[in-house]
């Protein structure tokens, strides 16, 4: 079988603040796994973001929590310029952290970060134009 990329992994502290944040950017999440060690959401094309707490990881290996900067992220395409600007505002309005506001950037997009309940960046974007579907 040839090798495939399938899956990303991401350590939480919180399973349950974990869940509702990526809940708010549209993943569905397993009924009842809010209190579960380790979580698997699935993606478009068949891959899949696997949530895993601090615990679950200890116990096979010798993680320590990264010092000096997040070590992941993760960006959401979302249908229009407005909508970066809402899906910041709705993520913001629930309790989450802006790293960065909604901006036009110089690369032809709308674009913003959020944080997740332990740091990481996450990205919203759209394109400021239609893209060319000749492309």
């Amino acid at each position: 079988m040839a090798v495939r990329f399938d899956a990303m992994g991401i350590i939480v502290e919180d399973m349950r603040k974990s869940l509702a944040f990526y809940e708010l950017l549209g993943l569905e999440t397993p009924p009842g796994s809010h209190h579960e060690g380790h979580v698997e959401l699935n993606l478009a094309r068949g891959l899949r973001l696997m949530l895993d707490t601090v615990d679950v990881v200890r116990s096979f290996s010798q993680w320590e929590t990264p010092t000096g900067g997040h070590r992941i992220a993760l960006a959401f395409l979302c249908g229009s310029p407005e909508e970066v600007d809402d899906q910041h505002g709705f993520i913001v309005a629930a309790g989450h952290r802006s790293h960065v506001a909604p901006f036009d950037a110089p690369w032809g997009q709308r674009y913003a970060t959020v944080l997740d309940p332990d740091g990481n960046p996450v990205d919203l974007f759209a394109p400021l134009r239609e893209m060319d579907s000749t492309v």
